[in-house]
């Protein structure tokens, strides 16, 4: 998952090589976070919030379901992205800091579509923009974030399949064809769109590419965030 690429920054110690212990073979589906206001926020648009937020300085609150996680990255690749500062408040989990975003208690947080879209669906949470380069499928109405200002910003959740490194590529050759198989299939793919994700089906090199990629972009957002874990 997507936490392949923030761990190497995360963790002071790791007992395995991102890069070099394991052979990439597919990219399945990427899933990009979203981000929502309380209905305490009147921002309705990613500059609206930018706004409130210099306005308000550290009396504004983030949300996330823990330091480290996605989301709460994702929050800090948007302080260095917009030059803002506002109070991080993690919490255990992603249900309750939705409930409290609902409730009032924090102004805003970055998450993944699923857990909040009935919430966005029934208006007691606004969407502002996705961190996707692509608008998504689930939410084809909001804005990217790029799209809302804030050139080249893309903070996504993801999912692949890796092997141990030195797997010989004809295995791998048949690990794609099985997997592009199952992702070319309508169900899967109505499937994943339901959940919030978009199908991708990299392989072997790309996917490599884009691991490096992840493991830069997120290394950046680790440092700023000053998280740590062990």
């Amino acid at each position: 998952a997507s936490t392949h690429g923030i761990n190497p920054s995360l963790y002071s110690r790791i007992s395995y090589d991102a890069v070099r212990g394991f052979t990439p073979v597919t990219l399945l589906a990427t899933v990009p976070n979203v981000l929502v206001v309380g209905p305490n926020v009147k921002a309705a648009t990613v500059s609206e919030l930018i706004a409130y937020v210099k306005a308000r300085g550290d009396r504004s609150n983030m949300g996330s379901a823990g330091a480290g996680t996605p989301g709460h990255l994702a929050g800090e690749m948007f302080k260095r992205a917009a030059g803002l500062q506002f109070t991080h408040v993690p919490y255990k989990g992603g249900s309750p800091a939705i409930s409290d975003l609902i409730g009032g208690q924090i102004d805003f947080m970055f998450t993944t579509i699923p857990g909040v879209l009935p919430h966005v669906k029934a208006g007691t949470l606004r969407a502002l923009a996705v961190t996707s380069p692509q608008r998504s499928p689930a939410l084809p109405e909001i804005p990217t974030m790029a799209e809302s200002g804030l050139a080249g910003f893309q903070a996504l959740s993801w999912h692949g399949v890796v092997a141990p490194a030195g797997t010989p590529d004809a295995v791998v050759a048949r690990l794609n064809e099985a997997l592009g198989g199952a992702l070319a299939a309508p169900a899967v793919r109505q499937r994943l769109m339901e959940e919030g994700a978009q199908a991708s089906n990299l392989h072997t090199a790309a996917f490599t590419a884009f691991i490096g990629q992840e493991i830069a972009a997120w290394a950046q957002a680790v440092k700023d965030s000053g998280a740590t874990a062990n």
